[in-house]
C-alpha cells in the first residue's frame, strides 16, 4: 500500500466517466487536453471512453500522486463544479467568494470561466491546499 493521500476517487472518476463521452473524467484526473478532444469527438467516437473503464484505476492513481491534499477536498470541488458550476458554488467552496457570487449573477461568466475552471480545477484546489508560508 502506498503512502500516497488518495486525493482523487475511483468512484467518483466512474460517476463521471457514465458521462465519459463528454470527457468529464479525464478534466477529473487532470488531463484537460484529451478531456478536451473527448468532448468534441464523443470520446473518440465512443471507442475511447469504452477503453478508459479500463484506465481508470490508473489515471487515479497518476492524480493521487500529482496533487496535494489537504483542506479541500477534490471530490466534493468536482461535484460543485461538475453540477452547479455556472453558480459558482465551486469557488465559494475554495473560499473564492468574490469570483463565486461573480460565476452566481453571470452564468459562470458566460460559461467561459466554467470551461476555465474544469481546465484548472486541480491546480486551483491543490493551491490552496498548499502549506502557507509565513
Amino acid at each position: 500500500m502506498s503512502n500516497t493521500p488518495d486525493t482523487h476517487s475511483k468512484a467518483i472518476g466512474y460517476l463521471l466517466w457514465i458521462f465519459g463521452f463528454t470527457g468529464s473524467h479525464r478534466f477529473y484526473y487532470g488531463r484537460p487536453i484529451t478531456g478536451t478532444l473527448w468532448f468534441f469527438t464523443f470520446g473518440l467516437f465512443f471507442i475511447g471512453w469504452i477503453i478508459d473503464l479500463f484506465l481508470i484505476p490508473s489515471m487515479d492513481n497518476e492524480a493521487d500522486q500529482r496533487y496535494r491534499a489537504g483542506a479541500l477536498d477534490y471530490n466534493v470541488a468536482w461535484i460543485l463544479l461538475t453540477f452547479l458550476g455556472v453558480f459558482g458554488v465551486h469557488r465559494m467552496y475554495m473560499g473564492k467568494w468574490l469570483s463565486g457570487i461573480l460565476y452566481l449573477l453571470t452564468g459562470g461568466l458566460f460559461f467561459v470561466g466554467v470551461l476555465y475552471d474544469f481546465w484548472t480545477l486541480n491546480a486551483q484546489v491543490s493551491e490552496r491546499n498548499a502549506p502557507q508560508r509565513l
